[in-house]
């Protein structure tokens, strides 16, 4: 569909849906919802795989589920760019012993911020990026979790959240 110009308001009786089609099967899938309830975006439920790449048109604006793992999952962000926001959180029942690591996928482009840990077997803790070389964030054996990745721009990202479970979060450069 080629792209519309409204001179005024639009208007709806039931609201706008973000739809995308598959285009082998047909099937609709919705992004998100804007009626009079308000905006409804429809949460990613993540795969429990080893490795997975987050793009902006899948999982950006929106919550990605962290699932109960079997085994390290690598999360690959996309290049960063301006505005570009992930959340992250565990949607799991127990503190994991599997870890989740995060990472930028690039020497080049880094982590700006920090993770608040809830430490729960020893003393709480405040972790921080160095802001000019760490690109991987790595939480080990972690619980409860809310990531959230924020593109500051084509080189960095802004990230910030709160974790918890018995080992600290750590950011590093490899």
């Amino acid at each position: 569909m080629a792209n519309t110009t409204f001179d005024g308001p639009v208007r709806s009786e039931n609201g706008f849906k973000v739809i995308s089609k598959n285009s082998s099967t047909g099937a609709i899938s919705t992004s998100f919802t804007l009626d009079g309830s308000g905006m409804q975006v429809t949460p990613v439920a993540l795969a429990d795989t080893t490795a997975i790449s987050l793009t902006a048109a899948t999982h950006g604006g929106r919550v990605s589920v962290i699932p109960a793992l079997s085994a390290n999952l690598t999360l690959t962000l996309p290049s960063p760019a301006a505005g570009v926001y992930f959340k992250l959180i565990y949607g799991g029942a127990a503190e994991e012993t599997e870890n989740l690591i995060i990472t930028t996928g690039s020497t080049t482009n880094f982590f700006i911020g920090g993770i608040v840990h809830l430490d729960s077997n020893a003393d709480n803790a405040s972790v921080y990026s160095d802001g000019d070389s760490n690109f991987i964030l790595t939480l080990t054996d972690f619980g409860l979790f809310e990531i959230n990745i924020l593109g500051k721009d084509s080189t960095n990202w802004y990230i910030w959240g709160n974790q918890e479970g018995a080992d600290a979060p750590a950011f590093s450069d490899s």
